[in-house]
């Protein structure tokens, strides 16, 4: 008579369970993007109704990713897939799904800036001689926001509760934006130093100017870092930064010349927003 007792209680239980959410959230329907700035724009309009990964993880080089068989299975099983649109990665890759509809580029309407990234040791090729930073730019951002927006409610256009998201999401990037330009209007610096020219787009959309000591996607010469050396002495510049996949060295001769601080950045950070601040404050200051 107990045992059925314990019968009854652990099936009611095991009801309860399942009624409340037993669902695990790798049931969930999946969403891919391409890097991890991507996905707390795409988060940011569905919510928890999707789980949202993200293709090339923390640490590796979009330049030589290949997806694990079990990636590969999940991006063409995946709702949609979005990437920049400007990563060489992402053309070789996401062409090879078999649903090319579901493949969404974040940049269109982007006014896209030509670079010379090219170089093999460089962790993300351009696409057609074309700068692929165009996350590292709130202006640039709210486009790329608004063009998965659209592609989601195409997609699902029952999900009605993705326009207000949407607003919020904005109304958040316009705040980052008019934070950026107050910070860039009110700074003396006329220009900023960094190793590879990763910035392009802040840099045009906010009237600074980006000085890269990477020549092209070359190692610079001597004559192009003491000329980089000699601006630098006449403005007072205090920091000199580099993408933490290229080594300190890259940088240190001019630090130690001029006497600033190398300071490592990440664009390829998750927290896109939190990001651009902190990487606005350090080249304003």
């Amino acid at each position: 008579m107990k045992s059925i007792k314990y019968l009854f209680i652990y099936t009611a239980a095991a009801m309860i369970f399942v009624a409340c959410g037993g669902k695990k959230s790798s049931d969930k329907d999946i969403i891919y993007v391409s890097i991890a700035p991507i996905k707390p724009i795409v988060e940011a309009i569905v919510g928890d109704d999707f789980e949202i990964k993200v293709l090339v993880p923390a640490g590796a080089s979009p330049e030589t990713f290949e997806p694990t068989p079990k990636q590969f299975v999940e991006l063409n099983k995946a709702n949609l897939v979005f990437g920049t649109g400007v990563l060489d990665f992402e053309k070789s890759l996401l062409q090879r799904i078999h649903n090319q509809s579901k493949v969404i580029d974040l940049s269109c309407g982007i006014e896209l800036i030509e670079g010379s990234c090219s170089h093999a040791h460089h962790s993300h090729h351009c696409h057609h001689g074309i700068d692929p930073h165009i996350w590292c730019s709130p202006k640039s951002l709210a486009i790329m926001a608004t063009n998965a927006y659209n592609a989601i409610v195409a997609a699902m256009p029952e999900a009605t509760d993705y326009a207000d998201n949407y607003t919020v999401l904005a109304d958040r990037i316009l705040a980052l934006d008019e934070e950026v330009a107050e910070l860039c209007k009110a700074s003396s610096l006329p220009y900023f130093i960094i190793y590879h020219p990763a910035l392009t787009y802040l840099a045009r959309d906010y009237n600074l100017e980006q000085i890269a000591i990477e020549d092209e996607g070359k190692e610079p010469s001597a004559k192009h870092i003491s000329q980089i050396i000699d601006l630098a002495r006449n403005n007072g510049i205090k920091r000199v930064f580099y993408q933490q996949e290229f080594p300190e060295s890259s940088v240190e001769v001019i630090c130690e010349d001029i006497g600033a601080q190398s300071v490592a950045i990440n664009p390829l950070a998750e927290d896109i927003f939190d990001n651009i601040r902190q990487i606005a404050y350090l080249i304003t200051e």
